[in-house]
């Protein structure tokens, strides 16, 4: 078209007129008609934002944990539950990786856990021997063979605080009056929540052991299940028991 129009003088009063309706379409022609592509960001629920949010008031002031990662299914939630166990007992379900917290009227709080590794996972009956705010950690002998460049120079325990693995706090299980050296506890690693790479302890985010932590007395008791997916998730606020 742009040929054609060139190829035919124009009366040089009409130059004006013309020029003004070339010219849009001449720089239409350098502007790209699409947006810059942007990736969609993900919304975070303000009351998530509120859950897993800085706690300034905690002997380590504890920064808020960035959850726009974590898969939702990990987050803090109170679900329908039809498990046998009474209420106040924490059951565990390594497999589906997450921690309930039985209430009453068929209810429980679920919360997203880390396990451990292949191997190194524990499973059984326990109760809360002990309960400790911003825990002292002394890794065991067999952490130290098995790391030794990490965990050695720890060999004489570490006071709590924010690079403590054991996170904000403790619950100590024991059982028939043992400790088992197992625990539940907070973390330094809040990437790990849903995966398979502690040393066989249970963690959760720092915010989630300590509402756990409010909420059960020393002597709840504890079920660890290991190899078998006894809760069914039927939708994402009902949970039903296969035992």
């Amino acid at each position: 078209m742009f040929a054609a129009l060139a190829s035919r003088p124009l009366p040089l009063k009409n130059a004006p007129r013309f020029l003004a309706v070339l010219l849009p379409m001449a720089l239409a022609a350098c502007v790209s008609t699409q947006g810059p592509s942007q990736q969609a960001v993900r919304r975070i629920d303000p009351a998530y934002a509120a859950m897993y949010g800085p706690r300034p008031d905690e002997p380590h002031p504890l920064p808020a944990t960035d959850i726009s990662e974590v898969d939702p299914r990990f987050l803090r939630r109170e679900v329908a539950y039809y498990g046998r166990e009474e209420p106040g007992t924490i059951v565990v379900d390594t497999e589906a990786r997450h921690l309930y917290l039985v209430r009453e009227g068929g209810r429980a709080i679920r919360y997203g856990i880390g396990v451990g590794k292949e191997g190194l996972a524990w499973s059984g009956r326990a109760r809360i021997g002990r309960k400790a705010m911003w825990p002292r950690w002394t890794p065991t002998a067999a952490m130290i063979r098995r790391e030794p460049e990490r965990n050695a120079r720890w060999a004489g325990g570490m006071e709590g605080g924010l690079n403590n693995p054991l996170g904000a706090r403790a619950l100590y299980l024991y059982n028939n009056g043992v400790d088992t050296m197992y625990r539940l506890h907070g973390t330094t690693e809040p990437w790990s929540i849903g995966q398979s790479v502690s040393s066989g302890c249970i963690r959760l985010f720092n915010q989630d052991i300590i509402d756990l932590y409010s909420r059960v007395p020393v002597g709840s008791p504890v079920v660890v299940l290991r190899g078998q997916r006894l809760f069914e998730v039927e939708d994402e606020t009902r949970v039903s028991s296969r035992y």
